[in-house]
This record gives C-alpha cells, structure tokens and sequence, in this order.
C-alpha cells in the first residue's frame, strides 16, 4: 500500500493537473465561452487539507517606522489625510493594505490640537495605544482619554472621532476587520458634518457602569461591549495578580482576553484582543492555530519564532503570525505582549481549532 494516509495520497493526485488532451482542450474552451470551468482542474487550491496563507511572518521594528511618522505629520495634514496612518503591508501581499491575509494594521499618529474628524463604518475597529497622552477617542458621545498600553474598542457602526489637546503626539495602532468586511462585500461608512461628535455622555462612562459586574438594568446587550476603554493599568494588575500565585500556560504564558461583560464574548465580535505576560527567561511551546495573529509589543525584549524564521523584538515591535504557522515566544527580561486575530470570526463559524505541540 502507498504511503501516507488517505488524504495525503488524494492531495498528491489532486495537485498533479489532470492531463490535457485536444479534446478536453477544446471542451474547456467551448465552456469558458460560457463562462463555465472544470472543477477538477482547479480542486486542489480550492479545498485544502491544511491552511494555506498567503501571508508570511514579518517584523516591524517601531525604531524604523517611528521616523516615517513623523514626516508623515509634516508633509500631510490630519485634515487632508482623515485619518493620518501609516498601514502596515506584509511583504507577500504588497498593495493590498494587508498585515494578515484576513486582518488590517496601521500606526496612526495625531498632533496636539489636531482632530481626526468623526465618522463610521460597519469595519469594528480596535486601538492599541503606543505612545503620547493628552489625547482621547470619542465613541457615540462619550470620550476616554488614552494611555500607553490601553485597549480602546470600536465597534460596527458606531460614530468615533479623535482628538489630541496636550503637549505631545500620540500614536496608536489600528486593527480593522475591513478585509473580512470587504469580502462579503458587506462595507458601509457615513462622515459626520461636524468634525466631532457632540458629548452626551461622562467621559469613561461605560468603564463605571458595565466595568464592575454591573450593567444599568435595562440596558439590551450588543455584540460588542458596551466598554470603551480597557486600561492597561488594570490588565496589568490582573496579569500580576495571574502571576503571583498560578503555573504559566505552556503556550501563552500568562493571558487574559478582553471581554464583553454582559456575554463573556470577545469585547469586539469579530476581534479576538488579548494581552500577556511572559516572564523572564519564560519559553513557550510549539503551538499553531488557525487564526492569525498581530502581536505589539508593549514591554520587555524577547524572540519569537514563527515557521522557523526567528524576529528579535523589543518595546512597541509589532511580528504577525499567519494561520497554521508554528510559533514559539521567549523573554529576555519579563515581557508582556498584546495580540489581536481573526478568531473571533472563527469560533462563530465553527472554523476555528487550535494544536498545541509540547
């Protein structure tokens, strides 16, 4: 009997192209006028046995793009550009705004008295502070005034805006699910007439009324989170409180996710956010799954290694790991790591699955 099991022997028959002929040559070309194709000639790129992602790890050091930033500011204003950030594209999928094959990232930076005018988009947006202060994101009416290493969430189809007021940049990373959005062709986006949104509730409201196992008693769940800021102050104290008296997880460390209080789902419905804590000298197991995931580095120096390629990384580093690779994360000093995947969209499509290889 031929090596290797079942599906292994198929995909090998599959991925050999079915021979040509001058008669099957002429059938294909009769059918195309028809806008008809065979299958068989094309199966094997269609249903896969595993993932195949087009996108490849990659490593952006901040010490590199932290330059283009700032002369991001002095050739384009926050007017002109709308939003001024400079997106981060994976070198196997250039020109397509692409930092994962099914995810967006970008750095963007706002200037002390500038505003990012208000607008929405069925995209749910996540930000990951870096640097600055004296700056807030409003969404529908409420403002939170962003930190280094906070979490600010944007759901579907919400009014947000941005605005700096203080002495300093501030820059932050853009997740978006566009891609997923785009796909299904399923993209909507409204501007607002005035560049801000009116203010019609207390600043972190939605932290003091859904932050502590409370929720106003009428109030109808979402899919989202009601919460807007996730403050990296606390998800630090839980990372320590994790730490000081449980074993580390062989594949991630210390993790936590960000969550929607009132469903236990991700805090964003499609975006799988969370934050970790690897601890000096820690080493992970071999782990893959399918989801892919953006990685910023918010503390510390370490390595990772992802399908055998290594990326040394230190403070605000972003490394992206594509669907099914191998990856491996090692701490020189204690490091702590915020990531974001698609396997929010997964697990509600019965998608996704995970291996962990210790």
């Amino acid at each position: 009997m031929a090596e290797g099991t079942i599906t292994e022997r198929r995909e090998q028959r599959l991925d050999v192209a079915v021979g040509d002929t001058n008669a099957r040559l002429d059938f294909y070309h009769r059918a195309e006028s028809t806008l008809l194709a065979p299958l068989w000639k094309v199966l094997s790129g269609l249903v896969t046995p595993l993932p195949r992602p087009r996108a490849v790890p990659h490593h952006w050091r901040y010490a590199e793009i932290r330059p283009f930033l700032n002369e991001a500011c002095a050739l384009v204003t926050a007017a002109e550009a709308e939003r001024r950030v400079m997106l981060l594209e994976n070198p196997a999928l250039p020109g397509q705004s692409r930092v994962l094959d099914s995810l967006f990232a970008g750095f963007q930076i706002i200037l002390p008295g500038e505003t990012a005018p208000a607008h929405r988009h069925v995209a749910a947006a996540l930000r990951f502070i870096i640097e600055g202060s004296d700056a807030y994101t409003a969404v529908d009416g409420e403002r939170t005034i962003m930190r280094p290493g906070d979490f600010v969430a944007t759901p579907s189809w919400v009014w947000h805006d941005h605005a700096a007021f203080g002495s300093e940049p501030m820059v932050w990373l853009d997740g978006l699910d566009m891609h997923i959005v785009n796909l299904l062709s399923a993209s909507f986006r409204e501007e607002m007439e005035e560049s801000r949104h009116g203010v019609t509730r207390p600043d972190d409201s939605s932290s003091i009324e859904f932050g502590y196992a409370l929720a106003p008693v009428n109030h109808r769940s979402h899919r989202s989170s009601p919460i807007l800021n996730y403050p990296y102050v606390r998800t630090r104290e839980a990372l320590d409180s994790m730490a000081s008296h449980s074993a580390a997880d062989p594949c991630f460390g210390h993790m936590v996710k960000y969550l929607n209080p009132l469903s236990g789902d991700w805090a964003i419905s499609t975006l799988a956010a969370g934050m970790r804590l690897l601890p000096a000298g820690f080493e992970t197991a071999a782990y893959r799954a399918t989801d892919s995931t953006v990685f910023v580095v918010v503390e510390g120096r370490g390595q990772s290694e992802i399908d055998g390629k290594a990326f040394t990384w230190q403070e605000h580093d972003v490394i992206v790991a594509p669907s099914w690779t191998v990856q491996r994360h090692r701490a020189f000093s204690e490091a702590v790591l915020f990531s974001y995947s698609d396997r929010a969209v997964q697990e509600k499509l019965g998608f996704w699955r995970e291996e962990r290889l210790v």
